[in-house]
């Protein structure tokens, strides 16, 4: 695998109404298709000239009127292979697509998984991708969380995406199934950060990133409950970190403590399907967003999939044979 790089030339003329701001402010607000930090090690490595001289401080004041020279290079990410691989996608034109994750897949080649990836898919599906940054995976669900992700098709795109989620104006919600009696809703408002001990694990640390997660009971059983969770940032499994900080671990969490666990008088249906659940019973279930190109505001929804509404239908059946043990 090599790494390539898109040639960027831009060329502007610094508008009045940039008087007096930064240089690494006015271009951001010139050149909205790159993010301000892509600009600012533009400005870093000397490939950003103010009226044909190399200016490298992004301090630097303007006048306006001054013409702006760009000759950078957009690091283009490892060639990894296209590979046909089905997609379910919910939604797509020319600037997004919108997929509907099933379980068992994972989202980006790393350790272990070099293909068979959703990335190598898109790179499939739309050959163009290849010249976006990640190939437009803004966010990621983990290999065994089901569910709706965005994807950039093109830099612009995907600027203005990561740009919204940074900000908190992408609407994520989830649903998950927990051990144990959750009575009411509420938020987790924790850190969280690499576990101290297991590589590759997070957990609530005061050392982490601030995460914040908001949760209601959607239905409770005798000893699980079903719940809808929204996400104000987006740690590496923080639901799943934080259901396990409550002491509600996801069902088929083993990696957070969801390894199982039967109430007492359990059917054998109710002992196979817990037991059975291989995977965190955890769904992306709605993404909503504005269009980063058109402005429109747009909303998705993706319906559970079977195994979680088995394990719903099990759940029900095993509360409706025990009703004295419903709290």
């Amino acid at each position: 695998m090599s790494t390539s790089y898109e040639k960027i030339q831009l060329q502007a003329v610094v508008p009045q109404t940039l008087l007096g701001k930064r240089l690494d402010q006015a271009l951001a607000e010139m050149f909205p298709d790159y993010s301000r930090s892509r600009i600012k090690d533009w400005i870093l490595a000397d490939q950003v000239a103010v009226d044909g001289q190399i200016v490298n401080k992004p301090r630097e004041k303007l006048l306006g009127e001054e013409l702006i020279e760009i000759d950078a290079s957009l690091e283009i990410q490892e060639r990894h292979s296209a590979q046909e691989i089905a997609l379910n996608i919910v939604y797509e034109d020319e600037h997004i697509l919108v997929i509907n994750k099933p379980t068992n897949l994972v989202v980006h080649p790393g350790a272990g998984n070099a293909s068979g990836t959703i990335l190598n898919a898109l790179l499939s599906h739309v050959p163009e991708i290849a010249s976006v940054p990640r190939a437009g995976i803004v966010h990621r669900l983990d290999k065994d969380t089901t569910g709706l992700m965005v994807v950039a098709k093109t830099i612009p795109a995907q600027t203005h995406l990561v740009e919204k989620l940074q900000a908190r104006e992408i609407s994520r919600e989830y649903e998950a199934v927990v051990y144990g009696n959750l009575i009411a809703g509420g938020s987790v408002d924790e850190p969280i950060g690499r576990h101290p001990t297991k590589r590759t694990s997070m957990a609530v640390v005061q050392s982490g990133k601030p995460a914040l997660t908001h949760y209601r009971v959607k239905h409770k059983y005798r000893a699980h409950t079903h719940l809808r969770l929204k996400l104000e940032s987006g740690r590496t499994h923080q639901i799943r970190v934080h259901m396990a900080h409550l002491r509600h671990p996801l069902v088929g969490d083993q990696a957070y403590g969801g390894r199982p666990r039967l109430p007492k008088a359990a059917s054998e249906l109710m002992i196979e399907t817990i037991r059975g659940f291989k995977r965190q019973a955890l769904h992306a279930i709605q993404l909503e967003l504005e269009h980063p190109i058109t402005g429109e505001w747009m909303s998705f929804q993706a319906p559970l999939p079977d195994d979680f509404v088995n394990l719903l239908e099990v759940l029900e059946e095993d509360t409706a044979q025990n009703p004295d043990d419903l709290v």
